[in-house]
């Protein structure tokens, strides 16, 4: 056995289910018992531990409570082990792993996320796989530097950026996209790192944690025919601090009086509206049209060619961070992470 150790965080999912061998039910693993599983996993010769939420959570029950409690896992463990593998359910990952990406501040280490659409336990699973790379990728080191140093999601041959990815299939193994940035690697008989797309490793500095998160947030997406009442009722909830608004194309919505206008009030209460396409590729360009170019006079901020996953949840660790608006739109208008491309 050589000195690599990786510490998995078993938080919940698809991928930690197996079969009652009396019923025939789905129930989670023990995980502590993940090699009679995967028994491939011996071969790497790693130091392999493992922390599991008692009861584990669903993906879609997952909060920001349960990404503190990941990123303490981490925090707590973090001089132990090279590297990190967050097993977790895929309809929440993207937000999950967004969320991580922003709340560790100057990672050093592989946080990896992963997943399956089968159970680990099934016979066609791609949990195997999955588990495997992502075991391998989380403990890949160059001249004792590591290669991946930071939060991201490998799934079905890919690694991405965490807060580049969005789940865009609920049934296909390639269940998630990076559609605005190039995948961090892609394994086939070899595990292919695109180097100049990684974040650099920053080993002087040290690791901070930020977990206080403000969820006084909401999502508008535009849609034809929306009506005022709608906008105005989302806009004037109490004690709302921000919206991630999701426009048509390169950021446009409607350009009539009443709406612009409820935009700008909401503004000048000091809310923060972020504006991020519905399109899968391309960007907010809020100059490019008369309609995006209102947004913008009214006092819009552009998320670029941000998810509206990283967009939400910037927003959190920001708000969780800052009072001061203006540091806050800044920022958001800011790569932090890799997150956009101004």
């Amino acid at each position: 056995m050589n000195d690599t150790s990786v510490l998995i965080i078993y938080t919940g999912g698809t991928i930690g289910m197996v079969h009652d061998p009396e019923t025939g039910a789905l129930l989670p693993m023990d995980f502590g018992a993940i090699a009679s599983q995967v028994p491939e996993l011996k071969r790497f010769g790693f130091r392999l531990h493992t922390i599991a939420f008692d009861p584990p959570v669903d993906s879609s029950n997952i909060t920001p409570e349960n990404w503190v409690r990941i990123a303490g896992i981490i925090e707590e463990n973090y001089d132990q082990f090279d590297g990190f593998v967050v097993l977790h359910g895929t309809d929440t990952m993207a937000f999950s792993a967004s969320a991580l990406s922003f709340m560790l501040e100057n990672l050093g280490k592989p946080v990896v996320f992963t997943g399956s659409q089968l159970p680990i336990g099934t016979l066609r699973t791609d949990g195997k796989e999955n588990l495997i790379t992502a075991i391998e990728i989380a403990a890949a080191k160059d001249n004792g530097n590591p290669i991946v140093p930071e939060v991201c999601i490998y799934f079905e041959s890919m690694l991405f950026r965490g807060n580049r990815t969005h789940k865009n299939s609920a049934e296909q193994f390639r269940a998630f996209v990076s559609a605005n940035y190039p995948p961090l690697a892609e394994s086939g008989v070899y595990i292919k790192y695109n180097r100049s797309a990684i974040l650099p490793v920053r080993p002087s500095l040290g690791l901070t944690v930020h977990k206080n998160l403000d969820t006084r947030l909401a999502i508008l997406k535009i849609f034809p025919g929306i009506s005022d009442a709608v906008v105005e009722g989302i806009l004037g909830l109490s004690g709302l601090r921000g919206v991630v608004m999701e426009t048509f194309g390169s950021g446009n919505a409607p350009s009539n009086s009443r709406f612009i206008e409820m935009i700008r009030s909401a503004v000048e209460r000091d809310l923060i509206i972020v504006n991020v396409t519905q399109c899968e590729t391309g960007k907010v360009e809020m100059d490019l049209y008369e309609t995006g170019a209102e947004l913008q006079k009214a006092g819009v901020i552009s998320g670029y060619d941000s998810t509206a996953e990283a967009a939400i949840t910037k927003l959190m660790v920001l708000l969780g961070k800052y009072d001061d608006s203006r540091i806050i739109k800044k920022l958001m208008q800011t790569s932090l992470r890799g997150e956009i491309t101004p």
